[in-house]
């Protein structure tokens, strides 16, 4: 994957300003010891042996890819949220659940992706165990067997507890700092998933589709581009939802003259077969003599 520089446009500060990354630290990068060289043409300057990255780069990503995200969700994709540092959770749990879409906060676990038939298999089974819960039959299991079971329950729904209802792969991701979840990102590649990532500077771009230059280790950071990306998804969903319903009145009035239509043939047809009335000549009167 390569990425490219993208030139600022008066548009992009309606995503978000550059006063507000400003607020938030995005620009902030890591040690410049620490740096990954390819994102150097991401790189504003150095301060105080830390990388500053270039915010106009930075809002003009991040405006690229909420446009991105945006449309793929009024196309109908699912999108799986993916931060598992302790300054991304609470963002990536909140703004996947704000959009309705899956996420990950916990470890990965390995081949929640490539080995995804698997995983189902453990969601379906803690569903299980927790309907037994839920009608009691847990209830009737000996003390050791039922806390034996209730450990498994809440070890697997702390795993898992955002990719419960996913039943099929997500069609896109979003990734908090791809160095640290090189796995997922790695599974994410291998099953051919598009990802859009925040990237710090000492990450590689290259690994992701559309990496976002940031910082990924201030919360307000990573909250504020999450809850960005969150906000792409409920725009795009706002407008598959609209296009969805202008398409179905179309459609109800498309049938509506049709029927007007089949209607006034049949009654056109019904006057054709009827027969025309000969007229009647009235009968000569002759005169008496």
């Amino acid at each position: 994957m390569t990425t490219q520089v993208i030139e600022p446009t008066a548009a992009d500060a309606e995503v978000v300003s550059m006063k507000l990354l400003l607020e938030t630290g995005v620009h902030f990068g890591h040690k410049t010891r620490r740096w990954h060289p390819k994102m150097k043409q991401y790189i504003f300057t150095q301060r105080n042996g830390i990388h500053i990255i270039d915010l106009q780069q930075t809002l003009s990503m991040l405006a690229r890819a909420f446009e991105i995200v945006r449309d793929w969700a009024a196309e109908g994709k699912t999108f799986l949220f993916v931060g598992t540092k302790k300054q991304a959770a609470e963002a990536i749990e909140t703004e996947a659940q704000r959009c309705g879409m899956y996420w990950v906060n916990q470890r990965w676990l390995g081949g929640t992706l490539t080995n995804f038939a698997t995983i189902q298999e453990r969601i379906d089974r803690l569903q299980n165990l927790e309907r037994q819960k839920e009608s009691g039959q847990l209830a009737l299991l000996t003390k050791k067997e039922r806390l034996k079971l209730e450990y498994l329950m809440n070890k697997v729904n702390h795993q898992m507890a955002g990719i419960k209802a996913m039943r099929q792969l997500p069609d896109i991701m979003f990734i908090v700092d791809p160095g640290k979840e090189k796995i997922a990102v790695a599974e994410g590649r291998r099953m051919g998933i598009p990802m859009v990532a925040i990237n710090d500077t000492d990450c590689d771009p290259n690994l992701v589709d559309h990496p976002i230059p940031a910082n990924d280790d201030a919360i307000r950071s990573v909250r504020l581009i999450t809850s960005k990306m969150a906000d792409a998804v409920i725009e795009g969903r706002a407008l598959r939802e609209q296009r969805l319903l202008e398409e179905q009145k179309a459609a109800e009035e498309e049938a509506a003259e049709a029927a007007i239509a089949e209607e006034k043939a049949a009654a056109e047809a019904q006057d054709s077969l009827e027969p025309e009335q000969a007229e009647v000549e009235e009968p000569a009167v002759v005169a008496e003599e």
